[in-house]
């Protein structure tokens, strides 16, 4: 009788290559290129500087029967770079749901995919989590080839604390699911990481500075590349720097300070400065709910207080 242990009902198989314990690696060169295991390879590509790819993900690219990527175009490039011939496949958000089938046979098949997306780490804000969670529940072998990934490169570069953090993805691109989206996360003791559009990231930036409070921030772009750039201020110098500057190019990522502890209690002269000077850069609302990411009071609260200070009536009116 077969006995398995109980870890064994929960694991799966890897597909690390032979020789991949290191040894391979204390010699100046490479061990000769074994073809990649049948199984579901995920690889991370660069992110920009196109000599990031390991030797490991270059090997395994060259490697295998197939490399499903999220634009051929943009993969093509790589491969070029590298010397290598592979056959591609599309596999993106809009074809996913006819192609996955389709590559979850060749690997029953026997064949070894690739699968990479434009830049970066796959299923990081991309469509391969569905794939891979096909693949574990065909019972295929899936494994990893770490490497490049712009939120933790932009992170460690950032300057904010970095021993907890929260990848958060794209933000909605309505301003109201947006700023929904980034109240849930106020309270949170972490630094929080967030790939944006380059048109979108001046009212993103005033939008964390509403709901968020005004934290020190970092603003990361063509990382990487040529033309990298890492901007560090308050969220308020880095929404008014952008919404002056206008929309930066390259691919952005944002990192945003964790929340502090909550400040001792203010009287009620010092809330009342507080929102005196959150009026005159911004509306009553705005200004309440500036003042209430800053100090944890309540928003309607503040909001009527603000509509006091500003001379309006106490069921509406003044600039909102």
């Amino acid at each position: 009788m077969n006995r398995r242990s109980r870890s064994d009902t929960s694991s799966s198989k890897g597909l690390a290559a032979e020789g991949d314990d290191g040894a391979a690696c204390e010699g100046s060169d490479l061990p000769a290129l074994r073809k990649p295991a049948a199984g579901l390879h995920i690889v991370a590509t660069p992110i920009g500087n196109l000599a990031d790819l390991t030797p490991r993900a270059r090997q395994t690219l060259a490697g295998v029967d197939l490399i499903a990527c999220e634009d051929t175009r943009v993969t093509r490039k790589l491969l070029s770079a590298h010397g290598i011939t592979t056959a591609m496949v599309a596999y993106h958000d809009h074809n996913a749901a006819r192609m996955r089938p389709r590559l979850i046979e060749q690997l029953k098949e026997g064949k070894s995919v690739a699968l990479v997306t434009d830049a970066g780490t796959p299923l990081i804000a991309d469509p391969g989590f569905k794939l891979v969670r096909a693949a574990l529940d065909a019972g295929l072998p899936v494994g990893a080839l770490p490497g490049p990934s712009a939120g933790l490169t932009a992170l460690v570069l950032s300057g904010l604390p970095s021993d907890r953090f929260l990848f958060a993805g794209f933000l909605p691109t309505k301003q109201s699911a947006r700023r929904a989206a980034l109240a849930d996360w106020r309270d949170l003791r972490a630094s929080l990481v967030f790939f944006e559009s380059p048109r979108r990231l001046a009212s993103s930036l005033a939008d964390m500075r509403r709901e968020l409070g005004d934290r020190p921030a970092a603003v990361a772009r063509e990382l990487t590349k040529r033309f990298e750039e890492v901007r560090r201020g308050m969220l308020s110098e880095l929404s008014d720097h952008y919404h002056s500057q206008g929309a930066p190019k390259g691919e952005v990522v944002v990192v945003v300070g964790p929340a502090q502890a909550a400040p001792a209690a203010l009287d009620e002269a010092e809330v009342d400065a507080l929102l005196r000077a959150a009026l005159t850069r911004a509306g009553t609302r705005d200004a309440a709910a500036e003042i209430a990411a800053q100090t944890g009071l309540p928003r309607r609260q503040l909001y009527r207080r603000a509509l006091a200070l500003r001379g309006a009536p106490s069921g509406g009116g003044g600039r909102s």
